[in-house]
């Protein structure tokens, strides 16, 4: 599927992860010190992971994001969110997680994304926001966005996620989406309304500036792809 193609309606998995918003956003922190997403790596062991686990395809396109790293560690930061935006859409392909994994709501490694050449919209956000990290962008900067995405002029909506760069964490967002090619900013995309948005320092409700929890002690698939990071070669 196309990055301008919408992809079907959610999953039952989505809804009820979604319907569970409020009580997510209500509760407080369960105390677990949040844990940075690593802005470093191990090649090597990177390496050996994909080529384990993908074989010599999924190695050839780690071997592309490399190229990709030292090329734009010194550029200007619209051309680093353009580049790694572009990356992303371009080369993953837009599958549904059951489909992909078999199970609902499956959040991969940017490892993972790349090693099958598919993912869904919270698998190009991850990967956008790893890669941004090993360039420099400041954590604090780069938050996931949960949304709700109507469709074409309709009022039907769907869960999506995007990445949002943030000058200042008051600051109006832009977006990167892997259903826009375009980087806009935030007030320009009228077809979504923020839910939530996290990072590995916070989890924010809808459009706020403060912290309303600890996003490891909250969300357990993001906890999850920081721990199988960990394992491949995010260090």
């Amino acid at each position: 599927m196309s990055p301008s193609s919408p992809p079907p309606l959610e999953s039952p998995g989505r809804r009820r992860f979604v319907a569970g918003l409020g009580a997510l956003l209500l509760a407080s922190a369960l105390g677990l010190r949040p844990g940075p997403a690593t802005a470093s790596l191990d090649p090597a062991r990177l390496r050996q992971s994909m080529q384990r686990l993908y074989g010599q395809q999924g190695l050839n396109t780690l071997e592309e994001w490399f190229r990709l790293l030292d090329r734009l560690r010194t550029a200007p930061l619209q051309n680093q969110l353009r580049e790694v935006n572009n990356f992303f859409n371009r080369r993953v392909r837009w599958v549904d997680d059951i489909d992909n994994w078999g199970r609902e709501d499956f959040w991969a490694t940017p490892l993972e994304t790349m090693g099958r050449g598919q993912g869904d919209c919270e698998d190009y956000s991850i990967a956008k926001y790893i890669t941004l990290k090993q360039l420099g962008v400041p954590g604090q900067q780069l938050r996931m966005i949960y949304v709700r995405a109507r469709i074409g002029r309709s009022q039907i909506t769907q869960a999506h996620m995007v990445l949002g760069w943030y000058e200042t964490p008051a600051a109006e967002p832009l977006i990167l989406d892997n259903l826009v090619p375009s980087i806009t900013p935030a007030a320009q995309r009228t077809d979504l309304d923020p839910l939530f948005s996290f990072n590995s320092q916070g989890l924010w409700a809808g459009g706020g500036t403060e912290s309303r929890a600890d996003p490891l002690a909250r969300l357990s698939r993001w906890r999850s792809v920081l721990d199988r990071m960990r394992e491949q070669g995010f260090i």
